[in-house]
């Protein structure tokens, strides 16, 4: 038996009565080409079961239309989330997103190497570290590179994040204003910028005001290490009346250790603040007071700068810091005053920060 023959473009611009670079144009997302045009490419591929190959539209481009995306701790709700809306977003602009998962807390360059055999047209590292070899071996190949989520000491890097300094600031003092004065912080892994700057937002806010450093354990953003790391604050015969975790998937495990294990009342006997809002933080198993990262603008702002970068290598490096809220709800003492209600739900503004609004 005869293999059926797939239909080509040349196959379709006979059948409509176009140029092949019109069929081309019709299946380009955001190509210049008349409506009557397209709609006669169109009805003529349908007529023959046409489908564009993107492989060999990549080599007469020179465009894959492919953009890589590295995430590492996909057990964290708030990637995941990203994900889906990267992918949304990336497609919406005729990109397709191919994910790459190297180890946790190592850097990207061993698992990231074949990301150059796949020809993506840029790359977005959304939970993994940047080296300097890897920037420089993107540099050469002159694939853009875009930070989502936390920054690099590399030059010309851009990169999208939440206020995790002013976060953090915001944190210690919501904290002390409802009357804590045993606190802790959970970091995550100690290289990440994302954990550096919250606990340094954290730690500088009560510097400043004379208060003693926190408590410190460090729980790698996992579940089982966060697990661990509460066990032993908990234990301490002077333990902590407040813990800053430095994102909610490992606020969740705090909750988890401190109410099955210790027998503790949450906020009552101690108060968690988390750091993303991520879905779990709603649940009402935790209720979770936690600091937003406003996941669909930083996707947005992403999805620009690296289409951006990709149509202009000449781009500058960008920083964009997207603002978010602390979102007050039942797994922290709520200071006297300070919260305000928003759009519905109860958020940490003191009178400063009502100033500056």
């Amino acid at each position: 038996m005869t293999a059926r023959r797939h239909a080509t473009a040349t196959d379709v611009a006979r059948l409509a009565g176009v140029s092949q670079s019109a069929v081309s144009r019709a299946f380009t997302p955001g190509a210049s080409i008349a409506e009557e045009t397209r709609a006669r490419v169109e009805n003529a591929a349908r007529e023959l079961g046409y489908r564009p190959n993107a492989i060999a539209r990549s080599l007469t481009t020179r465009r894959s239309r492919i953009i890589g995306v590295a995430a590492a701790y996909l057990q964290n709700h708030f990637y995941p989330e990203v994900l889906e809306a990267l992918s949304r977003g990336l497609q919406a602009r005729g990109y397709q997103l191919l994910l790459f998962t190297p180890d946790a807390g190592r850097h990207a360059d061993p698992q990231l190497q074949d990301v150059l055999a796949w020809r993506v047209d840029g790359l977005i590292l959304a939970s993994t570290t940047l080296s300097s070899a890897l920037a420089e071996q993107c540099r050469l190949a002159g694939i853009p590179v875009l930070l989502f989520n936390r920054t690099s000491r590399a030059a010309n890097v851009s990169s999208v994040t939440g206020e995790n300094l002013r976060g953090g600031r915001m944190i210690a003092e919501f904290l002390v204003a409802g009357g804590h004065r045993r606190l802790a912080f959970l970091a995550g892994i100690e290289n990440s910028s994302t954990s550096r700057d919250r606990e340094r937002g954290f730690t500088g806010w009560l510097a400043e005001q004379g208060l003693p450093q926190p408590m410190r354990e460090v729980g790698l953003y996992h579940f089982e290490a966060a697990s661990a790391a509460a066990r032993r604050m908990l234990a301490r015969p002077d333990r902590p009346d407040a813990i800053f975790c430095g994102n909610d998937h490992m606020a969740t495990a705090v909750s988890e250790v401190a109410r099955h294990e210790f027998g503790l009342r949450i906020p009552r006997d101690l108060s968690l603040v988390g750091f993303d809002d991520t879905g779990p933080a709603r649940w009402p198993t935790f209720s979770l007071t936690s600091f937003s990262q406003p996941l669909q603008p930083m996707v947005d702002a992403a999805v620009a700068m690296v289409c951006e970068m990709i149509e202009d290598p000449e781009t500058p490096t960008r920083h964009q810091v997207v603002p978010g809220e602390l979102v007050v709800r039942g797994s922290a003492r709520v200071p006297p005053e300070g919260c305000v209600s928003i759009g519905g739900q109860l958020v940490w503004r003191p009178v400063r920060e009502e100033a500056t609004q």
